[in-house]
């Protein structure tokens, strides 16, 4: 059932910290009919508080990914559209009181609880998938991404900090439902202990604490039950990565090659690919072996309820 579109059984709540905002928020995530997408609602407000989760609405990139429109914002999406992503979810509204998603513990693992509580739900209308065709570079500085084409979603991420529990990390990673739960999704994201006062003076991290981050001194880790893995850092940044390509609607089919990168090269990346139709094509199938005759593997997304008669 991986190639139809998918929302959620039945709606699902929960309540949080903002990560960079620090206000408490409610959020509701409901089922969504077919073609409706990623869409939040911000209840807190009047007027036009509707925005879907696509590559026009990415108006910053400053340590998260926010999207907007002309009369409001939602911030760091990434950690839930990356679980969206897991599970095959193509259709849902998430209704917020605030400006910021829930940073919940830091990592996506949270929402993975949530929508496997709320049930998976398979729709009567085939997913369109985005299949790269031709490679394609991109690169700001010392950071970088290829993509090239592939039988499936493969990403290799590798990060460099100038920091000794860190420093060079490097992790292969082949996308499906289940490998997205058990080597992705609990990956937290993390922060240095030095930098955390010049963060809330500029407006950021201001509900930040080791409930919702690992935190590094210069020597060690200050979270009392240390990693989740030895190498959770560079596995955080492929949820983010993996939660910054789900704006494009649709899974990508492609192999990324990523050294480096942040929200901000991902969305430039994911701009440059979507502005030229000779780096990809947009496919639909009727039927589950037209992926293998298109050249590419339907993968297998997480957790699903049978598909109703």
């Amino acid at each position: 059932m991986g190639f139809r579109q998918r929302t959620l059984q039945e709606m699902i709540s929960c309540t949080g910290i903002g990560l960079h905002s620090g206000e408490k928020v409610h959020m509701t995530i409901k089922p969504a009919p077919i073609d409706t997408g990623i869409r939040f609602i911000r209840k807190d407000l009047a007027g036009q508080c509707e925005i879907k989760a696509q590559s026009e609405s990415v108006i910053n990139t400053t340590l998260c990914t926010v999207i907007g429109n002309n009369v409001t914002h939602i911030s760091t999406i990434e950690h839930l559209m990356g679980a969206f992503f897991g599970f095959g979810i193509d259709n849902a509204i998430i209704e917020i009181d605030g400006p910021e998603v829930p940073i919940m513990d830091g990592s996506a693992a949270p929402f993975i609880f949530l929508l496997k509580s709320a049930g998976i739900k398979a729709q009567k209308k085939s997913k369109e998938f985005i299949v790269v065709k031709k490679a394609l570079h991109v690169k700001e500085g010392n950071k970088s991404i290829t993509i090239k084409p592939s039988r499936e979603l493969k990403i290799s991420y590798t990060i460099d900090f100038q920091h000794p529990l860190i420093s060079n990390q490097q992790y292969d990673y082949t996308f499906s439902g289940r490998s997205f739960i058990d080597e992705i999704s609990r990956a937290r994201t993390f922060g240095f202990l030095k930098d955390i006062e010049t963060l809330r003076q500029a407006g950021l991290a201001r509900g930040g604490s080791l409930d919702n981050a690992i935190v590094i001194d210069d020597f060690r880790v200050l979270n009392q039950d240390g990693l989740r893995y030895n190498n959770e850092f560079v596995r955080h940044k492929i949820l983010d990565f993996m939660g910054d390509i789900s704006v494009m609607g649709a899974p990508i089919i492609g192999h990324f090659v990523v050294d480096k990168s942040g929200h901000s090269l991902n969305h430039t990346m994911l701009k440059e690919l979507s502005s030229d139709k000779k780096y990809f094509k947009r496919i639909t199938l009727g039927e589950p072996n037209e992926g293998a005759r298109e050249g590419f593997t339907i993968p297998a997304f997480g957790h699903m309820e049978p598909l109703p008669a």
